[in-house]
């Protein structure tokens, strides 16, 4: 082994030497035993012990103190006036503003001022806040975010019984406001514990409701009215529709009647589109649409049998879970029934027959959700059973796309306001799908698990930012959907325009190829008889054709035979009308 390093040191540096020798053992202490001792000898048992040689930490979970909101409002009045003077007579201010501008103070006053002003202005004037710098420069795109939501808000049903969120509607101005309607919609599980109240929430405060409304039965649906913000209107669960300014309380201003409203629960109440704003028209399982004037709810001004017979019939008429109006169509609604039948209707038809246009027939169940696209009208979509259809109004038979079927019951969907592709769905099983038909078609962009319990009603803000969902346990989750999924994109409308044109083309070509199918098979049927009839006519025997043919001449003689006689005896009335004329006509002559 090669040395690298060696070390060397004095022996003087070592300390003392130490020598080491051997010897015999040596005692140097004997204590002998003390047996008076042996009482007070304790015997312990050997015990572990662990020691850490740090400090014992506990972990605690703190919930901060929730601020809470109180809503009040302010009168502001005319102000600055001297005691002696009344702002509401008009020759004492006239008289003080004179007095006033006749003091130096006031014209230095102004003058001072009106140096600042003009200083502002010239200020502002140099400035074009406004100006676009960059408007001829090509727009960079953004990187796309993933699509995703998150929940903000949730708001639940204050009472200790539990009741559905049935209806939800946003306040027309900003949607600061979430209008929401409970009630329990299985069939006797009502209880008399139940509280009949619905709720108007302020998005920012989850705590307690900022308005209460006391209906005279649960409420299932509710809406604001989009040209005034301050009233609602709401469809009972016993049938009645009641009307709210929320200036004068939560009590209703109006209530129809119980004999001239619906008999079923009323599942759907939209504002229609007219001068006055006070026009809505409602639709209930009891088969009836019926158009009212809030200010005036003691009968309905018209009202539509949803009878496919055009007979009126109340007993045959299908019973309506869901209506749509667009207002750029005012003669034009769609109704879904509880029979998976969409019913396209004309208000302004001439005869209750007429006001049933056609029906689309699609699903196994209830239609529970039925809107038109915002940006194509002539489309719209439909939720009932396990799938989401997308119709359009020139094919009748089947819908031009759908999604496959789920594996929980929808029970509501809306399209997006700002994206036309986009759509959203809720499930039973608590699942928020938010689809982009161009994206995808067989599976939702984006699936959220909102609860563990039922979702029933959705609702999207104007701005397509937030959505509100309501559950079976009277929870309204709000969600804020990510920008991608909110915002517009380039060439949007255009793509979804090509494609359903595409599908309707399709599904047109389809329709023509199985009428034509039909045709063939009724052509081949008929050819089928006559042939059948020719063979039968080849098997009989002579003395059958004979007794045939002898049988046709009789049954024709027989026939001319009856018509001579009724001719004659014609004849012979004819002749003895004729004699009495002339009989009464020779006795009156002078």
């Amino acid at each position: 082994m090669e040395i690298v390093h060696v070390y060397t040191r004095l022996r003087g540096d070592f300390g003392r030497q130490c020598h080491f020798s051997d010897r015999p053992a040596e005692l140097l202490v004997d204590v002998p035993p003390d047996p008076s001792l042996a009482p007070d000898f304790i015997q312990k048992n050997p015990r572990d012990q662990g020691l850490q040689a740090c400090r014992d930490m506990s972990e605690h979970q703190v919930n901060t103190e929730r601020f809470e909101s109180d809503s009040c409002g302010i009168n502001h009045v005319e102000g600055g006036w001297p005691k002696d003077i009344n702002p509401q007579e008009m020759e004492q201010t006239i008289r003080y503003r004179k007095k006033v501008e006749k003091d130096e103070s006031y014209v230095n006053s102004l003058l001072t001022l009106g140096g600042l002003m003009e200083h502002c202005i010239r200020q502002n004037n140099a400035l074009d806040i406004y100006q676009e710098y960059f408007e001829d420069e090509d727009e960079v795109e953004e990187i796309q975010e993933p699509p995703s939501a998150k929940t903000i808000n949730v708001f639940r049903d204050p009472n200790e019984v539990k009741r559905t969120v049935s209806g939800l509607s946003w306040h027309p101005d900003g949607g600061r406001k979430l209008a929401a309607a409970y009630s329990c919609l299985q069939f006797q599980r009502s209880s008399r514990d139940m509280s009949l109240d619905s709720y108007i929430w302020d998005i920012e405060n989850p705590n307690r409701p900022e308005m209460t409304l006391k209906p005279a039965s649960p409420l299932v649906c509710l809406e604001y009215n989009p040209k005034d913000p301050h009233t609602l209107v709401g469809g009972a669960y016993n049938g009645q529709i009641a009307y709210w300014d929320t200036r004068r309380g939560g009590l209703p201003v109006e209530t129809s009647s119980v004999e001239q409203s619906h008999r079923d629960p009323v599942y759907k109440i939209i504002w229609l589109q007219s001068k006055t704003g006070t026009d809505v028209f409602s639709a209930s399982t009891d088969g009836q649409v019926l158009w009212w004037d809030v200010r005036r709810l003691s009968e309905p001004t018209e009202r539509l049998v949803l009878d496919l017979s055009r007979e009126g019939n109340l007993d045959r008429a299908l019973g309506a879970v869901s209506l749509e109006f667009e207002p750029t169509m005012p003669t034009k609604f769609l109704v879904g029934t509880e029979q998976g039948v969409v019913v396209s209707c004309n208000r302004k038809a001439k005869t209750p027959a007429e006001k049933i246009v056609c029906s689309y027939d699609g699903h196994h169940g209830p239609v529970y959700a039925l809107q038109r696209n915002p940006f194509f009208p002539k489309n719209f979509l439909t939720v009932g059973d396990w799938t989401a259809r997308i119709w359009s109004e020139d094919i009748r038979d089947s819908a031009i796309m759908w999604t496959k079927y789920q594996s929980a019951y929808l029970m509501d969907a809306c399209w997006s306001p700002v994206r036309p592709s986009v759509f959203f769905t809720v499930k039973m099983d608590g699942v928020l799908d938010v689809w982009d038909i161009l994206f995808k078609q067989n599976d939702p962009t984006l699936s959220l698990k909102v609860c563990d319990e039922a979702l029933y009603s959705l609702r999207l803000q104007d701005n397509g930012r937030l959505v509100a969902c309501g559950s079976q346990q009277g929870g309204a989750t709000l969600l804020e959907i990510s920008s991608g999924l909110s915002t517009l994109q380039k060439n949007d409308k255009s793509l979804l325009a090509a494609m359903f044109e595409r599908e309707t083309k399709r599904e047109k070509v389809l329709e023509a190829r199985q009428r034509e199918i039909r045709l063939k098979e009724r052509s081949r049927s008929e050819q089928s008889r006559e042939d059948e009839a020719g063979r039968e006519e080849a098997d009989q025997s002579p003395d059958q054709l004979i007794a045939k043919a002898e049988e046709d001449f009789y049954v024709v003689t027989e026939t001319q035979r009856r018509r001579r006689e009724t001719n004659q005896v014609k004849d012979v009335c004819e002749e003895k009308e004729v004699r009495e004329e002339e009989t009464s006509g020779s006795g009156t002559s002078p």
